[in-house]
């Protein structure tokens, strides 16, 4: 009976979804836990509570991510061992470490996933990045970014990242982070971005001094992708070295009070979000349209103001790139990218 409600809730179905969207991208591993979870989870019945009692949409929620990212903290933290054996390679009886895991840890994930994911992945920012070069080609500008959904503000330091976006090098090349997407179509714009100033904003700004903090960002990395979790890891320390500025706050009314500061002549003013927009309510997503449009009205060819957007499509069926440019207010499809900007479709 208990089983009955939960697959009619869509609980273990939104964990197999998952799966299916993280084979689809290439991780197999990530895909045969959250297909395990799923047939195993009514042994842990606060966490099965979580999914079948969930108010909003599991999906845009990120909840099978945000059940994921609980185990493998716990495997990380090798808790239970035959789970860190399992993330280790050690064996390959998947069902027998999600049991135990799900059995022993059912507080643990359950406190876990309530929270929202700030997986701040700093893959992104190769998109993130060609966008800005585009704008440098509409605007010849340095830019000041300001970034809702910051989380530790990783993205806010990618001026000070190395790339190499379908061929054209770009950012700094001594960086100890290096970010190559897979390509597709033709080169972005061979354009400089200049970076002159970097302010963010989250509800719950991440510290990437605080170790339990950078342990959190960790598990939020898929186990069977160790090239992310090097390149997090080095944008970690470089965060340490070069902290970016993320204040605390929500981010449509932090948005309206930078922009209602008297804008620097001579200066792009860049609004980014990446993965942001799924979790604001749709009156919360139509205040912020509002307050860039307003903004935007005002804006200028010596003050512009362009709106930068890394975010899934309405149905979730792919992530699209978009530039909105003021004065014009034209939108701009720029590219399709994977979710954690491993592969771009570049339009131009």
């Amino acid at each position: 009976m208990f089983e009955k409600a939960l697959d009619t809730d869509g609980a273990t179905g939104e964990l197999r979804r998952q799966a299916r969207v993280a084979r689809a991208i290439g991780s197999p591993f990530v895909a045969a836990v959250l297909e395990s979870s799923a047939r195993q989870l009514q042994r842990a019945p606060l966490t099965a509570a979580v999914f079948a009692h969930w108010a909003g949409d599991r999906a845009a929620a990120a909840l099978a991510m945000r059940f994921n990212a609980a185990i493998h903290a716990l495997a990380r933290r090798d808790t239970p061992a035959r789970l860190g054996a399992l993330y280790r390679g050690e064996h390959d009886d998947v069902d027998g470490a999600i049991a135990a895991a799900l059995a022993g840890h059912d507080r643990f994930i359950a406190d876990w996933i309530q929270h929202v994911p700030q997986t701040n992945e700093v893959g992104r920012a190769a998109a993130i990045l060609a966008a800005l070069k585009v704008v440098r080609t509409c605007f010849d500008l340095p830019v000041a970014l300001l970034e809702i959904g910051a989380s530790a503000g990783l993205n806010l330091n990618l001026h000070r990242y190395a790339y190499d976006l379908g061929g054209v090098a770009a950012g700094d090349p001594d960086s100890a982070v290096r970010i190559a997407p897979d390509w597709v179509g033709p080169a972005p714009p061979d354009a400089p971005v200049e970076v002159i100033a970097a302010r963010g904003v989250d509800l719950a700004p991440l510290d990437p001094t605080d170790a339990a903090t950078c342990e959190r960002l960790m598990a939020f990395v898929f186990a069977d992708q160790p090239a992310r979790s090097r390149r997090l890891e080095s944008a970690l320390a470089l965060a340490r070295c070069s902290p970016p500025l993320v204040d605390r706050g929500d981010a449509v009314a932090w948005l309206r009070d930078r922009l209602a500061e008297p804008a620097p002549a001579g200066r792009c003013r860049a609004i980014v979000h990446s993965m942001v927009t799924q979790y604001l309510d749709p009156a919360a997503r139509a205040r912020l349209d509002a307050t860039v449009a307003a903004a935007g009205a005002v804006a200028t060819s010596e003050r512009p103001l362009v709106r930068i957007g890394f975010e899934w499509t309405a149905d979730r069926a792919a992530v699209l790139l978009k530039i909105t440019s003021y004065p014009d207010g034209i939108t701009r499809v720029l590219a399709e990218c994977h979710p954690y900007g491993a592969a771009i479709s570049w339009r131009g």
